[in-house]
Formats: C-alpha cells, sequence, structure tokens
C-alpha cells in the first residue's frame, strides 16, 4: 500500500482511464464477461458500486442502472463475492467497490466491513455517504486492513476537507469536477479549468488524482488530459451505453465496446510543444 492505479498509463505519459459500473447492471454472468473486456481494453480501474437507491450525487441514467441492479438482489456480498470470482483473472484492471455507508456498511463495525473488502480482492474501497463521525475509525480500519483508500473532494471544498481527502488517499483521490449530480455536463471552463487546483493537490498527495462528473467524450479526456490529472472517470456516459443495448435486446458487452472506442484513447499527458515561429 498505496496501490498505485495509474501506473502503467503514467510511465507511457498518458491519461488513465477508470469506468463506473453498478454491480448487477448488466446481470452478472454478463457483467463477468464486461469486466474482462475492460481489462483487455487497457482500462486502469473499474470504480464497481454496491447499488444503492436515491442516489442524491447521481443522475437519473446511473439511479436506473442502480434500480435495475438492486431489482437483481445485488447487494455487498454478491458484489464482492463478484470480486472474488473475477480478480485472479485480471492482468491489468483494478477494482474499486464503491459502497454507500447507509446502504451498504451501517450494519458492520468498520473493521469488520474493511477486512470483507479487502479478502475480496479488491484494491481499494470508496466510502459513499460517511458520516464525519466515523471517518477516523474508518480510516484506521482500512489502514489495518491494508485495504487502498479512495477519497473524494471538489474544487469549492473547504480547506480542511481538502487536505482530509488528500492525507488519506491511498488509492487515488476522486476530484468532483462539480457539484451536482452524475451526467449533467461539463463543468464551467471545462475540465481544462480544473488545473490550477489540481496543481494544489499535488503539494498535499503522491496519490494519483482522478477527475470524474462530466466526463463523456473523447473531448473530455484531453480536456482532463490538459488539467495535469493523472485520470479521467467516466460513468453516466457508459452506463447509458448499456442501458440502451439492454433496451434493443442487443449485447451490452459489443455496446460497451463501441463505446470504449469512441473514447479515443490513449492520450498522451505531455504539454505539446509551441512550434509556432517566433520574433
Amino acid at each position: 500500500m498505496p496501490a498505485d492505479f495509474f501506473a502503467e498509463a503514467r510511465a507511457r505519459e498518458e491519461l488513465g482511464l477508470a469506468v463506473f459500473l453498478n454491480a448487477g447492471d448488466p446481470p452478472l454472468p454478463v457483467l463477468t464477461d464486461l469486466v474482462a473486456l475492460l481489462d483487455a481494453s487497457g482500462v486502469d480501474c473499474l470504480e464497481l458500486a454496491v447499488p444503492f437507491p436515491d442516489s442524491p450525487t447521481d443522475g437519473p441514467v446511473v439511479r436506473r442502472s442502480a434500480g435495475r441492479g438492486l431489482a437483481r438482489g445485488t447487494g455487498l456480498r454478491e458484489t464482492l463475492d463478484f470480486v472474488a470470482a473475477v480478480r485472479p483473472g485480471l492482468k491489468r484492471l483494478r477494482i474499486a467497490v464503491l459502497a454507500d455507508w447507509s446502504h451498504s456498511l451501517r450494519t458492520a463495525a468498520p473493521a469488520d466491513y474493511a477486512r470483507a473488502v479487502a479478502d475480496s480482492g479488491a484494491d481499494a474501497l470508496l466510502a459513499h455517504g460517511l458520516p464525519p463521525r466515523l471517518r477516523q475509525a474508518h480510516h484506521e480500519a482500512l489502514r489495518a486492513a491494508d485495504l487502498p483508500e479512495v477519497t473524494t473532494c471538489y474544487p469549492a471544498s473547504s480547506p480542511a476537507t481538502v487536505a482530509e481527502a488528500a492525507a488519506h488517499a491511498s488509492g487515488y483521490l476522486y476530484l468532483v469536477a462539480r457539484y451536482g449530480r452524475s451526467g449533467a455536463g461539463t463543468p464551467d471552463g471545462g475540465h481544462a479549468g480544473l488545473a490550477p487546483f489540481v496543481a494544489s493537490l499535488r503539494d498535499l498527495t503522491v496519490s494519483p488524482i482522478a477527475v470524474g462528473f462530466g466526463v463523456s467524450t473523447a473531448e473530455d479526456l484531453l480536456s482532463v488530459a490538459r488539467s495535469g490529472a493523472d485520470a479521467a472517470i467516466v460513468g453516466s456516459a457508459g452506463v447509458a451505453a448499456l442501458e440502451r443495448s439492454l433496451e434493443a435486446g442487443s449485447d451490452p458487452v459489443d455496446g460497451y465496446r463501441s463505446f470504449l472506442a469512441d473514447l479515443g484513447r490513449p492520450l498522451s499527458t505531455r504539454p505539446k510543444e509551441d512550434t509556432r515561429a517566433h520574433p
């Protein structure tokens, strides 16, 4: 620990890529094939959410996906069993489990859920909605389980919140590009406008910085690369591609393969030299 989620991409001076999916959407047997596709396609990280209802930070696409996962009976145990089944066969892909505290974690002590996630073979845990009074116990439990932690902050977060997120980001730091719900568009000024804030985070953490929210196209990936972040996180756009395939009765793995191809990776993070003539 810490786990280096985007080491291969960084070594090639390329932007890393994480994608978000809800466990159980598509159904777990199909999701197994989709995870194999992600691994073979050079995706660096899967943020695999234990589905939970009524997320205040997710838009309708991700909420519908969570609803489908919940309708299929997918909870924390099923998600961790899935991770344990697919993890040994992965060559590149890391898996960060996202679990909502109120829906999935609150009935267990931090030491117990940290150990369960670690034992599944997951590479990190992102706890959503963790109450402030439990944060210290949560951090300590993950350290004791040798389980990397994904933390989050916003550009407008208080200095204390930013400092805490940076201090405990042993997996990576998820920089949420804007307030609001997922899938609602890019932040004002584009993701490249986050460059000053990304630079300030570099002074606070040695862990990778991944930018998410509003990242859905090749142009968005380029903008994230220009921000200086290590990786981009793509969520709602990919989930929407799966939803379209499911609604059409076509293969969701093929649908997601086409979505990844349209993203046009890899992208260099090396600044282009200015080749204009100078007087």
